[in-house]
């Protein structure tokens, strides 16, 4: 079996705030911050990896666009209907394929599916493939504008290197 790299970690420990911060109807990003927190003084605690912030903040700041995408993919469901995990999947890699020109959109649709395989039910994996497989299409469009839109100087991308 292959070992988990440090943004798959990244990934579920996102997947894991998302989901706290659904069923404790707080912020994801506030999560954080108390974690990152708790973490300096309890070293059970763990760390926040900045790619999982950089996630949890980037869902955070565009959750009704996220959101908005992942419905109108969505056949015969709703997304109050899909299971919390699910949603916190599907709100992750919608993000990450129109955010992170630095990862092939192959690699977030089959990071989601086996965080579905690892954190939800049986029917979870294909279920997310399909989703995730109608929204890959818009990926190339949106991700040639941020392209764009960083060459032209408007935002700075200080996102890692490391897949």
């Amino acid at each position: 079996m292959k070992k988990p790299g440090t943004r798959h970690k990244a990934r579920k420990r996102a997947v894991d705030l998302l989901f706290e911060a659904e069923v404790k109807n707080c912020s994801p990003v506030d999560l954080i911050v108390q974690r990152r927190e708790l973490a300096i003084g309890d070293d059970s605690v763990g760390k926040i990896n900045d790619y999982t912030a950089q996630i949890v903040e980037g869902i955070a700041g565009d959750t009704a666009g996220v959101d908005a995408v992942i419905s109108s993919h969505l056949k015969e469901w709703t997304l109050p209907r899909l299971p919390a995990v699910d949603r916190a999947i599907l709100r992750l890699a919608t993000w990450e394929l129109f955010n992170t020109v630095d990862v092939p959109t192959m690699v977030v649709v089959d990071e989601a599916v086996e965080l579905a395989k690892e954190l939800s039910t049986d029917d979870s994996p294909a279920f997310i493939n399909g989703v995730l497989g109608r929204i890959v299409l818009l990926a190339p469009q949106v991700r040639a504008a941020l392209t764009a839109e960083q060459a032209g100087g408007s935002t700075t991308d200080s996102r890692s290197q490391e897949s």
